[in-house]
């Protein structure tokens, strides 16, 4: 999972990112409105966590601005302004969720896993697909019930893949949801092949059908076969 953390402190911003990829997530960082803007403009983020109080702005704007652009993104508000009316405000714009300040780890892991679930995955603790199980909390798969051992990146792009059956994705749109920052970098996103054979081969030794369908010139998507 691909996320945005829009915080000014860098203290707590650390802690985040820290604790963020320990649990598995491609975090991405935006300490101003302005590279938070940016950024949201250009790319696809399963949540936007975001700080209200920035230098340059206010968070509430960058809410405005993804329900403007139709963003499928969940929206996390993390700040220290308790009062009912910011609450109520950014919940009105369209927020998943207000976690006011000071917080603990646990429970913004906890809530954002919550606001993913429900968004990403119709609010199920299990992804089924034909005879695929995913456990996305604690990153278990089986195949007809069987555990199946994944490499951490064949894992996310599994999750990414079961997030959005029957949908062509482009190796682009792969690289970035699994690499963020570090795919603009790439000359070639041909790696991603590599991680879709390396998995496609796994699931067919444990029995799983070919589920992963090769769409020449436009990317792969998960199919019914």
């Amino acid at each position: 999972m691909k996320i945005l953390l829009v915080e000014d402190e860098p203290g707590l911003r650390s802690a985040i990112v820290d604790c963020l990829v320990q649990d598995g997530y491609v975090c991405e960082i935006a300490p101003t409105y302005a590279l938070a803007h940016e950024k949201i403009k250009l790319y696809q983020y399963d949540c936007v966590v975001v700080d209200l109080t920035l230098p340059d702005g206010n968070g509430l704007d960058l809410i405005r601005a993804l329900k403007a652009d139709g963003s499928a993104a969940g929206v996390l508000i993390i700040s220290a302004r308790a009062a009912l009316d910011d609450r109520l405000t950014g919940l009105g714009l369209g927020a998943d969720d207000y976690l006011v300040k000071p917080f603990h780890l646990s429970e913004l892991n906890a809530r954002l896993k919550a606001i993913i679930r429900r968004r990403q995955f119709q609010g199920q603790q299990q992804l089924v697909f034909r005879d695929l199980v995913a456990w996305p909390d604690d990153g278990r798969v089986f195949v007809h019930g069987a555990p199946i051992a994944l490499t951490k990146k064949e894992y996310d792009l599994l999750l990414y893949l079961l997030a959005n059956p029957q949908r062509v994705l482009t190796k682009e749109a792969i690289a970035e949801h699994l690499w963020g920052d570090e795919a603009d970098a790439s000359d070639s996103f041909d790696y991603v092949y590599t991680h879709l054979k390396n998995l496609r081969k796994k699931l067919q030794e444990k029995g799983a059908g070919d589920y992963i369908q090769t769409i020449y010139g436009l990317g792969y998507r998960l199919r019914d076969v």
